[in-house]
């Protein structure tokens, strides 16, 4: 039996990782068709969750290619109407089409096609193509991490740590901070294969992500020797009901993330949790009044930091009705939103 942070070790999937390149590569050329050709931009759950014509046909181009050559395999993809029938697989591919839509729509280099392979509950075969700079990232749990053919080798590293964060938490919150050696950026899917190639060391989220964000470079970032876990140090497993994560991330070479973990608690560096239960240790922090409320209750939500609640958001699960809403206001408006990502727009608090 594996250990609970552990990955299993699988015999060389590499016709799974021909396949995945290809499929990577055929979506990567039709995004860049749309980039030539301009394309609508909507929007799903708030202005902060763009989706393209161009997300929707590449979702469609690898679903159908996967589904042709792995026809027992289940599919998970950001794009697609999610089926109960691949909770009964025990192998389940899990696409984000592009991620960093965001950065696409603006037209920077910084967005990916994400494609990864989960056995049981762990991300096991991860590929990663960037499509305006032509990196193709792949790797196998067990096996190795190749940057466009090459085999990965990565160099020893002791110490002045390169910390890939996301450059809307940059740009909001983690400017304010001093913590040394970050390098902003957009897809955290593309952080994690460059993680995975010794362009950088760490990375750390404060919101939560979704299983599509984060398989296929968890995967890269393990068969190169790295971790990803929850920020609670609990581990991330994939192929669950609900993909959306619960909570913010970090990720990278173990010496680098003990490191990260005492510097994020000692600048208090917040994260959400979404979903919190009588299971977790932060439920201990809440008043005694409101363990006895919620017990049970699918819909608590918090952003704190140091055990210290900063914002509070409690919902009706059914309805997206806001039953009570507290706490520092900039840490409820980030809170806000990342509640809105996971479950869609919220109904007005209750009278």
């Amino acid at each position: 039996m594996n250990a609970p942070h552990e990955s299993p070790r699988h015999e060389p999937l590499t016709h799974e990782l021909e396949v995945a390149s290809n499929l990577a590569r055929q979506a990567g050329a039709l995004l860049l068709r749309y980039r030539a050709e301009g394309f609508d931009v909507e929007h799903k759950t708030s202005h902060e969750d763009p989706v393209t014509a161009a997300d929707r046909e590449a979702s469609a181009l690898i679903m159908s290619g996967l589904a042709e050559a792995f026809p027992g395999d289940g599919l998970l993809s950001e794009e697609e109407t999610d089926s109960e029938a691949r909770l009964s697989c025990e192998r389940v591919w899990i696409i984000d089409p592009i991620d960093g839509t965001s950065e696409f729509i603006k037209g920077t280099a910084d967005y990916c096609v994400s494609i990864g392979l989960a056995i049981g509950e762990h991300a096991v075969l991860g590929v990663v193509y960037a499509p305006s700079s032509d990196e193709l990232f792949v790797g196998i749990v067990g096996v190795g991490v190749w940057k466009n053919g090459q085999k990965v080798n990565r160099a020893p590293r002791f110490g002045d740590w390169r910390i890939a964060v996301s450059d809307t938490e940059f740009g909001r919150e983690l400017n304010r901070h001093d913590l040394p050696g970050m390098l902003p950026s957009g897809s955290i899917a593309l952080k994690l294969a460059r993680l995975s190639a010794d362009e950088a060391d760490v990375t750390f989220t404060m919101s939560p992500r979704s299983e599509w964000d984060v398989a296929a470079g968890d995967a890269l970032l393990r068969a190169a020797g790295g971790l990803l876990r929850r920020r609670d140090g609990q581990p991330v497993q994939y192929n669950q009901p609900q993909p959306h994560l619960e909570q913010g991330l970090i990720a990278g070479l173990p010496h680098a993330m003990i490191w990260l973990d005492g510097e994020l608690a000692r600048r208090r560096l917040p994260t959400a949790h979404l979903g919190l239960n009588a299971s977790a240790p932060l439920w201990a922090t809440l008043p005694h009044a409101d363990q006895d409320a919620w017990a049970g209750h699918a819909g608590v939500n918090v952003r704190h930091a140091g055990g210290e609640i900063l914002a509070l958001l409690v919902i009706d699960p059914e309805t997206r009705t806001v039953e009570r809403a507290e706490g520092d206001a900039f840490h409820l408006e980030r809170l806000n939103r990342d509640v809105i990502r996971a479950v869609g727009p919220l109904a007005p608090v209750k009278k």
